[in-house]
C-alpha cells in the first residue's frame, strides 16, 4: 500500500520515533490490526505524561494522524514549527483568549472543530485527549465533551458531502507507562477496537446534539476507564502492582520455568486484579481490608531488602566458588576496567546530565512535565555539548601544532573525531551505567539473601499464602474477553509445591 501522509509529516514522525526509542528502553504495541485503515476516525486516550503522549500515538499509529492543540503551543519556537509541519490544527478554547467576545471565542473554537472534522472525512484519524489537560493522577480527569463532538460533526461532514462509504470511528487508546518521568524505561501502547455506536447517537436532529454529544461523552468515559483500570490514589495503585508481581513469581516458582514479564503481561496482570477488586470489593469488604493490610506489610518488608517478588527465588550463588568467581570477574570489569574508556564521555556528557535534571527539578510543575523537558533539553544541550568539546580539542590542537610544527595540520579533523567520540562514548556510557548497577544490584541482592535467609523464606511463605488467598477470593469471577489469558492463574488455586 502506497504511504500517502505527507513527506514533511513521516520525516518528523520519523524524526520523534527515533527520539522515543533513545528515551524509552522498549516500546510495546498491541492492537495495530484493530485499526481500520479505510476511513478515517478518532484516537481517544488518557493525558498521563505531557508532550510524550501525542508523540507515542503519533510515532506508533499506522495511519495518518492529526493533532488539535491549544493554540499557544503553536507559536512556541520549534516545536511549533513541527507541530505546523504535521498539520496540527490550532484549537482555540472558549475558555482562552478572554480580551474576546464569548462570541468571537465560540465561532474560534467552532472552526478548530470544523478542521479537524473534516480532516476526519477525509481519511485522516484525529488524536484527542478528552480530559484536556494532562495530569499526574492515577485515574481520569473530568471528560470533556470536546472529541464526542468532534465525531458528531464528522458524521454531520461525511453526510453532508457524500463522504466515504465507511463511517468514521471513535478508537480508544491506551498509554501504560512504568515508570513515565525516568529515562530508559518502558511503555505500551495499545490500539483498542473502535467504540460500538448506534446510528440513531451519531445522526439526529440539531436540536438533540448536545444530548448526544453528552451520551458519546459518557461512553468515551466508559471506555478509558476500562482502559485505564483507575484507583482512587497511588497507594493503592502500587499495592494492586504489588498483588500482580507476587501472583506472577509464585505462578512462576511453582512452574519451575523462569519467564520474563513483558510490559503488556504485566499490564494484563494488573487488569486483572483491578477487576476482581471492583467486583469483590462490596461483597467481600472483610476479606478485601485484611488482604490488603497484609500485601502492604509484604510489600514493606520486601522493600526493606530492596528485592523484588522474583528475587525471592534465586539461588544463593555465592555459594557456588565458579558462580562467585564469575560474579568477582564481572564486578572487576565493569568497576575497574571499564571506566578508563569512558573518561571522555563522561567529561562532556555528565555535565549536561546533570544540568538537564536540574533543569527538570526546576521547570517541572509537575511529574507530567519532566519527561518533557528532559527530552527537549537533551536534544538541544547534548549536541551542543558534543560540538563545544569538538572546538576545544580543534582549539588545543592548533596551539599543540604551534608549540610542536611537526604535528599533521588537522584541527578539523580533531575536532571531528572528539566529536564523534563524545557522542559515542555518551551512548557507551548509558549501557556502562545500566551494567554497574545491575551488578551493583546483583551483589547486594546475593548478600542480602545470604545474611537475611530467614526474612527471604518468610517472605516466600508469606508470598504463597497471598497467592492463595487471591485466587480462593478469584473463585467464580468471570473475567471480560481482553483481560484472559493462556495461563488462566486467577481460575484456580494451583498446588503448594
Amino acid at each position: 500500500m502506497t504511504d500517502r501522509r505527507p513527506f514533511a509529516y513521516r520525516v518528523i514522525v520519523g524524526m520523534v520515533r527515533w527520539v522515543m526509542r533513545l528515551f524509552f528502553r522498549r516500546i510495546e504495541v498491541e492492537g495495530q490490526d484493530n485499526v481500520p485503515l479505510d476511513r478515517g476516525g478518532l484516537l481517544v486516550a488518557w493525558h498521563p505524561n505531557g508532550l510524550i503522549d501525542p508523540a507515542l500515538i503519533v510515532t506508533q499509529f499506522p495511519g495518518h494522524a492529526v493533532f488539535g492543540a491549544r493554540d499557544g503551543l503553536l507559536r512556541w519556537p520549534i516545536l511549533g514549527w513541527a507541530m505546523r509541519a504535521m498539520g496540527t490544527v490550532p484549537i482555540y478554547r472558549p475558555q482562552d483568549n478572554a480580551n474576546q467576545t464569548e462570541e468571537a471565542r465560540r465561532a474560534a473554537n467552532q472552526k478548530s472543530l470544523d478542521a479537524l472534522a473534516l480532516a476526519v472525512v477525509n481519511g485522516s484519524y484525529a488524536a484527542l485527549f478528552p480530559e484536556g489537560v494532562s495530569h499526574d493522577n492515577p485515574h481520569l480527569s473530568e471528560i470533556r465533551s470536546g472529541a464526542a463532538r468532534l465525531a458528531l460533526r464528522a458524521h454531520q461532514l461525511a453526510t453532508e458531502s457524500d463522504g466515504p462509504e465507511q463511517p468514521p470511528v471513535v478508537l480508544p487508546v491506551g498509554l501504560h507507562y512504568d515508570r513515565k518521568s525516568l529515562f530508559r524505561s518502558e511503555v505500551l501502547v495499545t490500539f483498542h477496537p473502535p467504540l460500538e455506536i448506534p446510528d440513531e447517537l451519531v445522526i439526529g436532529d440539531p436540536a438533540t446534539e448536545k444530548a448526544r454529544a453528552n451520551e458519546l461523552t459518557e461512553r468515551i468515559k466508559a471506555a478509558l476507564i476500562r482502559i485505564v483500570r483507575p484507583t482512587e490514589d497511588w497507594r493503592l495503585h502500587a499495592l494492586m502492582h504489588r498483588a500482580r508481581a507476587l501472583i506472577s513469581a509464585e505462578a512462576t516458582a511453582r512452574d519451575g520455568i523462569e519467564r520474563p514479564e513483558t510490559l503488556t503481561e504485566k499490564t494484563l496482570g494488573f487488569a486483572q486484579i483491578w477487576h476482581g477488586y471492583q467486583a469483590r470489593r462490596e461483597s467481600h469488604t472483610e476479606e478485601i481490608g485484611t488482604l490488603r493490610a497484609d500485601i502492604t506489610n509484604y510489600d514493606r518488608r520486601l522493600r526493606a531488602l530492596d528485592m523484588d517478588d522474583a528475587d525471592l527465588d534465586r539461588p544463593p550463588r555465592l555459594g557456588a566458588l565458579a558462580l562467585g568467581a564469575i560474579l568477582l570477574f564481572q564486578a572487576i570489569g565493569v568497576f575497574l576496567l571499564l571506566p578508563p574508556f569512558l573518561v571522555l564521555g563522561y567529561v562532556v556528557n555528565l555535565p549536561v546530565h546533570v544540568t538537564i535534571q536540574a533543569l527538570a527539578k526546576r521547570f517541572a510543575s509537575a511529574e507530567k512535565d519532566t519527561a518533557t523537558i528532559k527530552i527537549l533539553a537533551g536534544l538541544v544541550l547534548y549536541p551542543l555539548a558534543w560540538l563545544v568539546a569538538g572546538l576545544i580539542a580543534s582549539g588545543v590542537h592548533v596551539r599543540l601544532r604551534d608549540a610542536f610544527p611537526a604535528l599533521p595540520d588537522t584541527p578539523f579533523l580533531v575536532g571531528l573525531v572528539v566529536f564523534i567520540l563524545a557522542m559515542f562514548s555518551g551512548a557507551l556510557v548509558l549501557i556502562y551505567t545500566d551494567l554497574a548497577r545491575k551488578t551493583a544490584r546483583a551483589i547486594r541482592i546475593r548478600l542480602a539473601r545470604q545474611s537475611r535467609a530467614d526474612v527471604v523464606a518468610e517472605l516466600r511463605t508469606e508470598r504463597a499464602d497471598l497467592h492463595d488467598r487471591f485466587l480462593e477470593l478469584a473463585q467464580g469471577l468471570v473475567f471480560p474477553d481482553d483481560l484472559t489469558d493462556d495461563e488462566q492463574r486467577f481460575t484456580a488455586p494451583a498446588p503448594r509445591s
